[in-house]
């Protein structure tokens, strides 16, 4: 990881700090380290060493890889050409990211449950594809989307050669659940 993009990490401390509901003051006491300086981490005007971010990533329950996974790529911008990747399965954005995205191709069937922690988005490019959610099941043919909130339990299979899906998720990295009571 480079300076730039060490930096970073800050935004995903103050996203992390703040879906706990804690303050600075509160981060500060759990980790020992000082108001200002937490708050130079999540403005991305200090570089903690590793010790500190340990200690934060303590304070916040959570780990270092977490922190860095959730943090914002250096990159803004990111092409990926069609190119890239191997047959059947291709991430169709790379890195870190809030979101993940992956391109299926041909007659996928892995006979596995799939439950995710966060909301996902199926996109039915070309082909078709059987989906069982919730104890249902749908038939899915090209220009279809079905949305997944996090928790469902779900299967899918292809069902026609030359089938193309676009599945987006919220990366599992990503606390996307809130309480409404708040």
């Amino acid at each position: 990881m480079d300076d730039k993009e060490a930096l970073r990490v800050g935004a995903a401390v103050r996203r992390r700090r703040r879906s706990l509901g804690l303050t600075l003051a509160a981060v500060a006491d759990r980790s020992g380290l000082s108001v200002p300086f937490l708050s130079q981490i999540e403005n991305e005007r200090a570089r903690p060493s590793a010790r500190s971010l340990e200690r934060v990533a303590d304070a916040l329950e959570t780990t270092i890889a977490v922190l860095h996974a959730a943090a914002d790529s250096a990159r803004t911008v990111d092409v990926v050409r069609a190119g890239d990747g191997g047959p059947g399965v291709r991430r169709v954005a790379r890195g870190g990211h809030q979101l993940h995205a992956k391109e299926y191709t041909g007659e996928q069937d892995t006979g596995r449950e799939y439950q995710h922690r966060n909301d996902e988005v199926m996109y039915i490019a070309d082909g078709s594809v059987e989906v069982e959610a919730e104890g249902r099941a749908y038939r899915l043919e090209r220009g279809d989307t079905l949305y997944l909130s996090g928790g469902v339990r779900h299967r899918w299979r292809a069902t026609e050669p030359g089938t193309r899906i676009l599945v987006v998720a919220v990366a599992e990295h990503i606390d996307a659940t809130f309480d409404t009571r708040r």
